[in-house]
Order: C-alpha cells, then sequence, then structure tokens
C-alpha cells in the first residue's frame, strides 16, 4: 500500500510517501527520502528511505501438519495463514 491506497506498478513513488508491504520478516513500513533514476545497489537504496517497521516477533507460532493429512481444506489454509501473519487484517 501507497499512502493508504492499493499500490500499483504505474505509479510513481515520490518523496513522503508511505510505504507499508508484507515481506518474509512481516510487516515492514518506509517511508520515501529521496528517489533516484537508476537502479541501485542494496546499500545505496538503503539510503533512500527510513525504515519505520513494527520490531520483529522474537518467536512465531509454528504450523505443522502430519505427514501424510492431505491436501489442507480452504478453511485451514486460511487459518494458517492467519497464524502465520500472512493475511492483512485491517
Amino acid at each position: 500500500m501507497v499512502n493508504g491506497a492499493p499500490a500499483k506498478s504505474s505509479r510513481s513513488v515520490r518523496v513522503g510517501d508511505t510505504i507499508r508491504l508484507h515481506a518474509p520478516r512481516g510487516l515492514m513500513i518506509v517511508v520515501v527520502r529521496a528517489v533516484h533514476d537508476k537502479r541501485l545497489s542494496a546499500p545505496l537504496a538503503r539510503e533512500l528511505y527510513e525504515d519505520h517497521s513494527p520490531p520483529m516477533p522474537t518467536e512465531r507460532p509454528v504450523a505443522v501438519r502430519l505427514r501424510g493429512a492431505g491436501r489442507p481444506t480452504k478453511a485451514e489454509r486460511r487459518s494458517l495463514e492467519r497464524l502465520r501473519g500472512d493475511v492483512d487484517i485491517e
């Protein structure tokens, strides 16, 4: 999400935009400080934004399915996504 609106590939980001995204480490909130016209290396790109992400949880709940239990049902899959934090509940 960019400034509370769904992100689209055609929209350019501007200085001051707030971007919320879900990464493997959890929810990330970044504020754009500068924009560059070319692709940069990761260390240089980190200088272009401020990270306002909440701290990573120390423990994540572990969801384990028994071997041979078959495919999860839709309800089981959704509950696993909620448990893992893959779903944005807002």
